[in-house]
């Protein structure tokens, strides 16, 4: 059976124990001639990437959500662009090392504006320049925290002749909560006071989430006199932030940045830390002065003055740092609050007179702020406050 084997597969003379050597070289060129082709030729690639292409984001390199679901690891490391010089729509593949890795609903380069509103409010400046905006950083599950919000201090309504403007900043969902699209649309509908893009809500895009609400400042609120960015699970004191600070009886000021001064912080290089930065990424020994990203106050021409100068500024994961990095190359300064227990990047102990003098208090739950701000309310006459 195994002359009968080799006689016909083999022609006449071949030797197969002497020509085995021979036989060897064939195959492996054969498999290098197969494996050239094959990196050679984008078509073995699966459909969706050749199509649809992986996008390279900021620092954080983004995956189109499709696309990703069904990638090996091995291909996550991927950045694809369009060859200029190629009519056939090939693409060139390259390696990079990825620090980190966010995957988006749809593309875009470190110079694109914006990922496209998926829900937007472009006339809430439009009758009148509001006095403050306030830009509410927030999932899309944290229902109860936005309508906890709306009912204390991000109501719009609670200081007579001062126009304030609430808006929440949102993404899509990353966590798989089941909060649909058109839970969030609804919510849209009833309020008119959010503001959704296309990327993913995750805390290593909570930079892109900033910088969305200074596009939308630039674009649809240039007047405004005063921004206060904070987070959803804040104590703000709007009536102090307003009167003790902001001041309204005087003209506004200009090229303003204050919040919790932050000043000769190191990188974080513990990998394990969540606020790890590489040094790749970061390369220096110290980050420039910025505000916690918990809650700070600019005035309102800085808007569009980060957001320009973001475009070319490498993006940082570290929301503040980044923006304080943006402040630097400007030339602006952050300055410290009035009083240095303005703002806060713990939960203050609660009492109705300290209460009554700060701007922030951290990590409230929704029931928690609801409570403490109708307490707060109902008892802050007894303390001594004079507004001027």
């Amino acid at each position: 059976m195994s002359s009968w084997r080799r006689r016909h597969c083999f022609p006449l003379g071949w030797n197969w124990h002497t020509n085995r050597f021979l036989f060897h070289c064939f195959v492996l060129l054969f498999l290098l001639f197969f494996m050239f082709l094959l990196f050679n030729n984008n078509r073995w690639l699966p459909r969706q990437i050749i199509y649809r292409g992986i996008v390279e984001v900021d620092n954080t390199y983004s995956f189109q959500s499709k696309v990703s679901e069904s990638i090996p690891k091995v291909f996550q490391k991927l950045v694809v662009s369009r060859s200029k010089n190629n009519q056939s729509n090939h693409r060139k593949v390259q390696y990079r090392r990825l620090p980190t890795v966010e995957i988006t609903s749809n593309g875009a380069s470190q110079n694109t504006p914006h990922y496209g509103y998926i829900i937007n409010e472009a006339k809430k400046c439009q009758k009148s320049t509001p006095f403050l905006l306030l830009l509410i950083s927030v999932e899309p599950q944290q229902l109860n925290a936005r309508e906890a919000i709306r009912q204390t201090w991000g109501k719009e309504d609670l200081f007579p002749g001062i126009q304030i403007v609430t808006l929440f900043l949102l993404g899509r969902d990353a966590k798989g909560t089941g909060t649909t699209d058109q839970t969030i649309i609804n919510e849209s509908s009833q309020y008119h006071d959010i503001i959704q893009q296309n990327y993913l809500d995750t805390y290593n895009n909570l930079t892109v989430k900033t910088l969305m609400g200074m596009h939308w400042i630039t674009t649809f609120c240039p007047k405004v006199a005063y921004v206060m960015k904070t987070d959803s699970d804040m104590f703000v004191n709007t009536e102090h932030l307003i009167y003790g600070l902001l001041k309204p009886e005087i003209a506004p000021q200009t090229n303003y940045f204050t919040g919790y001064f932050m000043k000769g912080y190191a990188p974080n290089r513990n990998k394990k830390s969540k606020w790890y930065m590489s040094q790749e990424l970061y390369p220096g020994d110290l980050y420039p002065p910025f505000c916690s990203g918990t809650g700070y106050v600019f005035s309102g021409d800085l808007a569009e003055k980060i957001y320009k100068v973001s475009l070319s500024i490498p993006r940082l994961h570290l929301e503040d740092v980044y923006i304080g990095v943006c402040l630097a190359k400007l030339g602006i300064k952050p300055v410290p609050p009035p009083k240095e227990s303005d703002f806060n990047i713990w939960r203050v102990y609660y009492s109705d007179c300290v209460y009554n003098q700060i701007v922030t208090s951290h990590q409230f739950q929704p029931t928690e702020l609801l409570k403490y701000w109708n307490q707060l309310q109902q008892n802050k006459h007894a303390c001594s406050k004079t507004h001027k």
